[in-house]
């Protein structure tokens, strides 16, 4: 669900899990970056222990950052775990790559990453997969380390959520799913100051308006497979804490 004061999106607890799955390409490339943000293997290790048990309450996700309290025997403890976000220009050429071809926003919509226009946004110079270096976190736990087991435990769990959905993964550099579809109408309305040709100018509308319906319409079925895949995922067990 998204609060409608901050546009935070709060993602049921996930419930526990055997092992971390295959993975998609894009949620190992988070894992590696989690890997390299570790201070050691004792760490990470503890940290995946807790991810799998289901530790790990409800995370809210937001512009850059995720919260989340962690669970570790009799004491719970909160993290908030951070990602920058993409400046005004990175974010701009993020979404006009993804409207360049009607098929990504389409794999968007149905869960998926191409790796294609991931190479593209690299290609731009956006940083869209984190690196080690990029995770921040904060736990209200004693430990000297960052980050700590807890925050390594959300940050697991957090590519967890973005293997299943990559709008977790933009969320986190700042551009929310209801953002990238709103820009997406933007981009893809006709620009008609100055135009000299009423009819380029009408082919142009019939365009927009059929682009602008297939966001919509692709919404409105991935909205509602997303919800019905978790429900049958998640079941009782995905109770917020």
């Amino acid at each position: 669900m998204t609060t409608p004061d901050s546009g935070a999106t709060i993602h049921p607890r996930l419930p526990p899990r055997r092992g971390g799955g295959g993975g998609t390409w894009w949620s190992k490339a988070v894992l590696r970056a989690v890997e390299e943000a570790a201070f050691g293997e004792k760490e990470l290790r503890a940290g995946r222990a807790l991810a799998r048990a289901g530790a790990v309450g409800a995370i809210t996700v937001a512009d850059g950052s995720a919260v989340a309290a962690v669970h570790d025997g009799d004491d719970a403890f909160t993290v908030e775990v951070t990602v920058p976000v993409l400046d005004g220009g990175d974010a701009a050429a993020f979404t006009e790559l993804v409207a360049a071809e009607s098929g990504r926003i389409a794999a968007l919509l149905a869960g998926q990453l191409p790796h294609a226009l991931v190479e593209a946004v690299e290609e731009a110079g956006v940083e869209l997969l984190p690196y080690g270096g990029e995770l921040g976190s904060a736990c209200s736990c004693d430990s000297w380390l960052d980050p700590c087991p807890h925050a390594l435990a959300v940050l697991t769990q957090l590519a967890w959520l973005i293997q299943a959905d990559p709008f977790v993964l933009t969320h986190l550099r700042g551009l929310p799913r209801d953002r990238v579809l709103r820009d997406l109408h933007r981009i893809t309305r006709p620009r008609t100051a100055g135009s000299a040709d009423d009819s380029a100018e009408d082919d142009a509308e019939d365009d927009a308006a059929e682009a602008t319906e297939e966001v919509d319409d692709l919404a409105v079925a991935a909205e509602a497979a997303a919800r019905a895949a978790r429900l049958l995922e998640l079941g009782p067990a995905a109770d917020a804490w």
